[in-house]
């Protein structure tokens, strides 16, 4: 192994540990527990609270007028600059920016049909602590202190260790276990940037990509017990947390291996097909001694502070102007359609027999709770609150409720404003397929508790 210097060690140990404890150690905060930098971002945006829909909005809006501009630009064949790569986008992402621009004006000034600017749609996205405005914040916060994970040697250095584990079970690369990891204990949305980031820098081929956005931007341990306690069961914790994850390994086994994600080019975003030399030691090396020299040199090529500060903004500019009015646009319309029409409920019905079949009480009411969840992680418990009695159907509509992982008002919105090679018709078919094969398993472990 080569010869490095202290400082070259430094600079790789100092900031991967500050990063890991800001992006994948939950610490408890009063009475919650949460990884720091959501905590960070929780504070800011109670601070900006009064000021974070007009803030919102404004970003929103200035995506959509950068993108129509830049519609009619031709590019030379020169490497385009940050603005261009910001507002520059596909005549589809162009009218998607435009729709999210036009539901945030709304919204804002409480203009238009209640539908669109009601508080349980646009509204619930918009809100001083809605989704959309919560995104301001932690985007500032990942993009500025995304490098620490990135750009450091951190990923080098488990990714070469983690390989043996990761591609022969979900057909991943080593590095992808720090993403997985971060996605699932953490935040999925910061899991779904991080994912995004490394696709885009070259590190995931687009099949890669696909699998860890899709499978493991798990919502986190917070929010899932705000789901059990929804439906008024936070005495079983520990019991649906331990099926959400027996389940969502099974999951992420399987996804990969079937149709939308098995077909998926396994290719980098420059065209340049996959090599799978990751998995190859030189002579003389062990996986340790690999990946701690892979690490050092990284962290050597990262030593201006500036840069990574720079690299940092520019990530959350990117952030705001690509994925919230996306956000704002699919979200609007999932919420106006879930909570306006009876879409959800006939496409529930097909899910009565199943449900009866494996022996859930109450399956007609359940039913409906079964496809709800695509518009948003929180619709099922509350539909189900008051008016399903079973404990052992609130059981499976809590664990189902995460483990379908698709939510258009958060890692699906995020997904689609994302480079990741998922379009909205994947998300439909991979959020139906986590749905059939997830509930035999967990009506299973339901069983066997109630």
């Amino acid at each position: 192994m080569k010869k490095f210097s202290i400082s070259t060690w430094f600079y790789f140990l100092l900031p991967s540990i500050i990063g890991v404890i800001l992006f994948m150690i939950p610490l408890k905060f009063g009475e919650e527990w949460k990884v720091p930098i959501a905590k960070f971002a929780d504070i800011l945006s109670g601070a900006l609270e009064p000021f974070m829909p007009m803030t919102a909005m404004i970003i929103i809006v200035i995506a959509a007028v950068g993108s129509l501009l830049f519609l009619f630009v031709r590019l030379e064949h020169t490497k385009p600059s940050f603005i261009v790569q910001l507002f520059k986008v596909s005549p589809f992402w162009t009218v998607t920016r435009v729709i999210g621009a036009v539901f945030a004006i709304m919204v804002t000034f409480q203009i238009g049909p209640e539908a669109i600017t009601n508080e349980n749609t646009g509204g619930l996205l918009l809100a001083p602590d809605g989704l959309v405005s919560f995104l301001f914040t932690i985007f500032f916060f990942a993009g500025l202190l995304l490098p620490l994970l990135l750009n450091f040697g951190l990923l080098e250095f488990f990714g070469t260790m983690m390989s043996k584990i990761m591609r022969p079970l979900f057909k991943l690369p080593g590095r992808s276990s720090i993403d997985a990891f971060t996605s699932w204990i953490g935040d999925g949305t910061i899991g779904v940037l991080l994912t995004s980031k490394q696709y885009e820098d070259g590190f995931y081929t687009k099949k890669e990509a696909a699998i860890v956005g899709t499978t493991f931007s798990v919502v986190s341990i917070t929010f899932s017990l705000v789901i059990i306690d929804t439906v008024g069961m936070a005495k079983y914790f520990p019991q649906f947390y331990g099926t959400v994850v027996l389940t969502g390994l099974i999951l992420a086994i399987i996804m990969p291996r079937i149709y939308p994600l098995s077909g998926k080019k396994d290719e980098y975003i420059d065209g340049t097909p996959a090599t799978g030399d990751e998995e190859k030691l030189p002579e003389g090396y062990n996986v340790v001694s690999h990946g701690l020299e892979k690490a050092l040199e990284k962290a050597d090529q990262n030593r201006s502070l500036g840069n990574v500060v720079r690299d940092g903004m520019r990530n959350a500019i990117d952030m705001w102007v690509g994925v919230m009015p996306v956000v704002m646009a699919f979200g609007t319309i999932a919420l106006v359609l879930a909570e306006y029409t009876g879409v959800f409920t006939f496409l529930g019905k097909p899910f009565e027999p199943i449900l009866a079949v494996l022996g859930i009480p109450e399956a007609q009411e359940a039913a409906q709770t079964m496809v709800v969840g695509f518009a948003d992680m929180f619709l099922p418990v509350i539909l189900a609150d008051g008016v399903i009695t079973s404990e052992l159907t609130l059981f499976v509509i809590a664990t189902i409720s995460v483990v379908q992982l698709i939510y258009m008002s958060e890692v699906g919105g995020l997904l689609l404003g994302t480079k990741i090679p998922i379009n909205f018709l994947d998300l439909v078919i991979i959020f139906l397929l986590r749905t059939l094969i997830a509930l035999p398993i967990v009506a299973g472990v339901a069983h066997l508790l109630f």
